[in-house]
């Protein structure tokens, strides 16, 4: 049974959300969300990636609402508030060893523009390099950076100008080592005709690639995206927006990788979906960002800061990321289980609790995860460029029973949309 939101003349909200459902809730608890009638709904989006610790988990709700009697708005042009070193301290000891520098904001848009803003005072360059279905928000930097989907900038632009996209390697491929190879050659097409590499800024790219349809980034691409940041003083920048605070089963995803970013780009998990987000740089990059240019009225709240903290005090908490690398192993097995099922069920991908299933057309994935929701109660939604991908993202405490729940509610509506 599911509970509608209001709508109809005497509303006052936009339309220009788009939907995933219709449901209107009044509280949530670890998985589970809870509407108006006290109907349970095992959330399995967790709020794009964002709730991280699940729903109102009692270390998060317990620092917000102490923080929240200490202070809750200091400006940090004009105090500096105690929690701003610690969360820095904090993040310091969790991602790679090149990171021990941060800038705090709201929002993974924001955190990107910083980013691409920092590249450009710390290299002295103006042009940005992303690359083919990347997503990495809806301003209007962000969007330029951004080819998932048209629909995110159709009637936007113009853009900004200064961003060129570099082909990305098609994971479908049979021949990944030759798709690699023709992705970096498309890279150094782009050099030789477009943009030389020596009036790059930056190469930024998410080590899983997330609206695309949730596809990990191979190895050897970011091997030899690296080399060429190293050989032409390009600063490789980590979108790790989605990705980081262990959803891949590591804290960060490109630990999976040898190579240490210049810049790692990080929110959503890293408060549990509280509005708060980080850059963390090398010291010798921060160095040349010139004072007072950058900043925003609500960088680094106390209670932003307070929910991060609780939030990285549950992540590190021994054997966290085992149950996360468990839980998603325990997912794809079962996912590829029923495959067998359906031959409309292309595909199965993912690391840790970051995963993706494939059909062969947006239809039948749109009519799967609906049946899901209303036959079962189990919430998950559509990605990709042509949404036909299915993504799981479970808050990172979901047991082994909810996998089983849900993995349940997915076979019910295979065999149901058949």
């Amino acid at each position: 049974m599911t509970s509608s939101q209001p709508s109809g003349p005497g509303s006052h909200l936009s339309n220009v959300w788009s939907k995933v459902t219709d449901l209107q809730v009044v509280r949530g608890q670890g998985c589970r969300v809870y509407d108006a009638n006290d109907h349970s709904y095992l959330d399995f989006t967790a709020g794009i990636a964002a709730a991280s610790t699940g729903h109102c988990h009692p270390k998060v709700v317990q620092a917000i609402s102490d923080q929240a009697h200490r202070f809750v708005h200091a400006q940090a042009n004009v105090y500096q508030h105690d929690l701003l070193e610690p969360v820095a301290a904090r993040l310091a000891g969790l991602t790679p060893e090149s990171i021990d520098t941060f800038f705090f904001s709201n929002s993974s848009d924001e955190i990107l523009e910083a980013a691409v803003k920092l590249a450009r005072h710390a290299t002295g360059r103006h042009d940005i390099i992303t690359f083919d279905g990347a997503f990495h928000g809806r301003t209007l930097l962000t969007l330029a950076m951004s080819t998932s989907r048209a629909i995110d900038r159709e009637g936007y632009g113009p853009f900004p100008g200064g961003v060129h996209v570099a082909p990305f390697p098609d994971p479908h491929a049979s021949d990944q080592e030759s798709e690699i190879t023709r992705a970096l050659r498309g890279l150094d097409r782009l050099f030789a005709t477009q943009i030389p590499a020596n009036e790059v800024a930056a190469i930024i790219i998410e080590p899983v690639i997330g609206e695309r349809g949730y596809i990990p980034t191979p190895a050897a691409f970011i091997e030899g995206l690296g080399e060429r940041c190293r050989e032409n003083g390009i600063l490789f920048v980590a979108d790790e927006t989605q990705s980081g605070f262990g959803r891949t089963g590591k804290m960060f995803a490109i630990e999976a990788h040898d190579i240490e970013p210049d810049i790692l780009c990080m929110a959503k998990g890293i408060a549990s979906g509280f509005p708060f987000a980080a850059l963390g740089t090398r010291r010798a990059h921060d160095d040349k960002w010139r004072p007072g240019s950058h900043g925003g009225s609500s960088n680094g709240t106390p209670i932003g800061c307070a929910a991060a903290l609780a939030t990285m005090e549950v992540l590190t908490e021994p054997g966290f990321l085992d149950n996360v690398v468990a839980r998603g192993t325990q997912l794809i097995d079962a996912l590829r289980d029923l495959q067998q099922l359906d031959d409309a069920l292309l595909h199965v991908r993912g690391r840790g609790l970051m995963v993706a299933v494939e059909f062969d057309s947006a239809e039948r994935a749109s009519a799967v995860v609906e049946h899901c929701l209303a036959e079962n109660n189990v919430i998950l939604m559509t990605a990709g460029t042509r949404k036909r991908t299915v993504r799981w993202m479970p808050p990172l405490i979901v047991t082994s029973e909810e996998i089983s729940e849900a993995v349940s509610a997915f076979a019910a509506a295979i065999r149901a949309t058949s």
